[in-house]
């Protein structure tokens, strides 16, 4: 199933049957990654008044409570309500959903034992207004990530003045394959999230941070169509499932 795309201008061909997922599998077990301190997700079956959510126990389907959360356990897509005090939920904000896109790599600097994205990394792979979404893969790169116990690891941050240049340069969605864009422990100033919407000075409502994707060694740095998809949760952050589509 091929489509094309119109984009500032120019056309591109994007193949929709072969689609590159980067976001994580949720799963119920300690396996899944975690960050912030959560347990492990929980899938189990709905057991009351004779029901059996489990067809394996005898029920006739399967009928399970989850209990997870967005932000602690893979890929997410939060909005500004991710830190602002009026109420702003990514099922609001994110109106649109497929998106112009630069995939890029990038190894951390060692910044007095903290792993860093600095500026003058990104001013080397973004240039004004290329794209509305910069996507961010960190190396060293595994599928161990897919299963990582991120808390109290302290692990790779954006620097604030990065963040600045991104946004002063187009940046609308920013995706990257860490818990956070801030450090894990920063007494609660979010400096990098504050500093990509904007808040509280001038909100940018419609400007989304992804976190906690994962990014394949056989997904090449390139441009790409990107497209979010997300649940309809009232929330200030959703699980998604960030897609690629490879331009031909």
């Amino acid at each position: 199933m091929k489509t094309t795309i119109e984009y500032r201008g120019t056309n591109f061909k994007v193949d929709l049957s072969k689609p590159l997922d980067i976001s994580m599998p949720l799963i119920g077990s300690s396996q899944n990654v975690t960050a912030w301190y959560v347990n492990p997700p929980e899938f189990t079956p709905v057991m009351e008044n004779g029901f059996i959510g489990d067809v394996n126990l005898g029920g006739a389907v399967n009928f399970r409570n989850i209990f997870f959360n967005p932000h602690g356990h893979g890929t997410h897509t939060e909005c500004v309500g991710h830190i602002s005090k009026e109420q702003q939920t990514i099922n609001q904000c994110l109106k649109q959903f497929t998106f112009y896109a630069k995939l890029v790599t990038i190894t951390p600097y060692n910044v007095n034992g903290d792993s860093v994205i600095m500026l003058e990394q990104v001013e080397k792979v973004w240039q004004n207004n290329e794209a509305d979404a910069i996507i961010i893969r960190t190396l060293p790169n595994s599928d161990s990530k897919l299963g990582k116990q991120y808390s109290d690891t302290n692990p790779t941050y954006v620097q604030d003045k990065a963040m600045q240049f991104l946004v002063d340069n187009g940046v609308k969605h920013f995706l990257i394959d860490t818990p956070s864009v801030d450090r894990e422990q920063d007494d609660g100033k979010l400096i990098s999230h504050h500093i990509f919407w904007d808040y509280p000075k001038n909100p940018q409502t419609d400007k989304t941070i992804t976190e906690l994707i994962y990014v394949s060694n056989d997904i090449e740095d390139d441009y790409y169509i990107l497209q979010f998809q997300i649940a309809s949760f009232e929330n200030d952050a959703s699980p998604s499932k960030p897609t690629l589509y490879q331009i031909e």
